[in-house]
């Protein structure tokens, strides 16, 4: 076998094959517990201020890597866990370290095998549309939008080998604001709703969804047989 296939091209398939397996593997394994991770407990057994802000990192680095964790959940938990300056420098830290791990990634995966996850993913062909476009503007836009998945863009604009800084600087400022958004209502959830009246609307909200659901099933049912009656 010629040596330099080898190099070039079988190397770097199989480390590539390896990531993937190695991913897929510890996705399927903790599925339900990174999409449900506790944020707060976690950083409660922080022996400090400095272990608790690198344990919220690092969340924000496996929400790269695994792209299944909820970003909205990490930003408004990060806000009900820190102090509002500490919660607002580590999801805008956290941001910036969430979109470089998935830029490298989609880097080193390359452009091919990224193109057929994007065909899969929700919003990936507007992704797809968008890669002869990538004037500032442009990818400003696809970070600004919700409609576009922060970790799928990532994965993309790696593919696409964007310029690093370039790629960073458009990703923060587009990403930010949500980010600080979110912050903000996770640092002022409960005075914005108090803990007992949040209890009071659940206890209340479960029967009347229950009740509603019951109701509207009863009239389609109707609705149905009124159809089938000649």
């Amino acid at each position: 076998m010629n040596k330099e296939f080898v190099k070039k091209e079988l190397l770097p398939l199989l480390l590539r094959l390896a990531v993937l397996a190695v991913l897929f593997t510890a996705v399927a394994l903790n599925y339900d517990r990174l999409v449900n991770i506790d944020v707060r407990a976690l950083v409660d057994l922080a022996p400090g201020e400095i272990a608790a802000i690198l344990v919220g990192m690092a969340i924000f680095f496996l929400k790269g890597l695994t792209f299944v964790i909820p970003a909205m959940l990490i930003y408004v938990s990060v806000g009900m866990a820190f102090d509002l300056g500490t919660a607002l420098f580590i999801s805008l830290c956290g941001i910036a370290v969430e979109v470089a791990v998935t830029y490298w990634l989609g880097r080193m995966l390359g452009g091919e095998y990224v193109n057929r996850l994007l065909k899969k993913a929700k919003g990936g062909e507007k992704l797809l549309n968008m890669q002869d476009k990538s004037k500032f503007s442009s990818l400003f836009v696809i970070r600004l939008l919700p409609v576009f998945p922060i970790d799928f863009a990532s994965l993309f604009l790696g593919s696409i080998k964007l310029p690093f800084i370039k790629y960073m600087f458009v990703s923060v400022l587009g990403i930010a604001p949500r980010v600080i958004a979110f912050t903000l209502v996770g640092d002022r959830i409960y005075e914005i709703f108090p803990m007992d009246l949040l209890l009071k609307a659940v206890l209340v909200l479960v029967p009347v969804i229950a009740v509603v659901f019951i109701v509207m099933w009863v009239i389609k049912q109707k609705k149905k047989k009124k159809e089938v009656q000649p």
